[in-house]
């Protein structure tokens, strides 16, 4: 039989082999479940592999809460230098610059809190309402709640705040979480100034919460006149109205709860 070519025997022929090739192993995001072909999901950002919270991870996440730059004492510097353009540029533009804005007002008041605790710096106000007669015990129970949780009860004044601010400046493009968003950063500052006032208070031994809470309610409605940017004496006018309407409507609400909870309890 007449063959072409070259003869090659067999054993002398390439075998095919797998050696070269990568076996992909294909895992899914444990958050989402995208698949992830790198250390982190390209679509919500999870780490591929979580690591376990140790001392290490803890004082990490300290250190980022707290670092000077862009972390809370960095907020604390840009909120009190320049607030009305530092919020807009979070809202609008960079969300990393600042401390997110829940944290931080529970954070503030989180020091608050524990500066009261140790100062006493709310005692005269309590002991007028327990030696008072003018308010239901159910209603200054209810008060005496929000006092121990000024976190909670400083973002739903945050939303009387809003509400107000909205309807005073509804021609301006914010919509009403933004606006919230802003008075947490807001009304978190006033919360450290109280709280530096408090401290002064301990040292000098003169009852200065009435002028602690004059200069927070300045400071807030500047910062809030800063944000929206008018440069005119109506919108500070409008601004402190707003602030002061949300304050008495957010105070109505606990009165409300705590005279409905003395009808039901009689």
């Amino acid at each position: 039989m007449k063959q072409q070519g070259v003869l090659i025997p067999y054993f002398c022929k390439p075998k095919e082999t797998n050696n070269n090739k990568k076996i992909k192993i294909v895992m899914n995001c444990k958050s989402c479940g995208t698949e992830i072909d790198s250390n982190y999901c390209s679509q919500c950002g999870q780490p591929k592999d979580v690591k376990r919270i140790d001392q290490k991870y803890i004082l990490h996440e300290l250190q980022h809460v707290l670092h000077l730059e862009q972390g809370f004492f960095y907020t604390i510097r840009e909120l009190a230098l320049n607030p009305g353009e530092n919020i807009r540029d979070y809202l609008l533009e960079n969300r990393k610059k600042l401390v997110k804005p829940i944290l931080f007002i529970i954070l503030t008041s989180l020091i608050y809190t524990v500066l009261n605790h140790f100062f006493h710096s709310e005692d005269s106000f309590n002991k007028y309402y327990e030696s008072s007669n003018e308010l239901p015990e159910s209603v200054f129970k209810v008060i005496k709640w929000v006092q121990d949780h000024y976190g909670y009860a400083n973002i739903v004044m945050g939303i009387f705040i809003a509400f107000w601010l909205k309807l005073f400046f509804r021609k301006l493009n914010y919509n009403f979480y933004e606006i919230l968003t802003m008075l947490c950063y807001v009304i978190g500052m006033g919360m450290l100034i109280v709280s530096v006032f408090t401290g002064i208070q301990s040292f000098i031994s003169i009852n200065i919460t009435g002028v602690s809470g004059l200069v927070a309610i300045a400071y807030c409605v500047w910062a809030i006149g800063q944000f929206y940017n008018l440069k005119r004496v109506s919108t500070y006018i409008k601004c402190l109205f707003a602030y002061i309407l949300g304050m008495m409507t957010f105070w109505v609400v606990p009165i409300l709860i705590g005279t409905w909870m003395e009808i039901i309890n009689k």
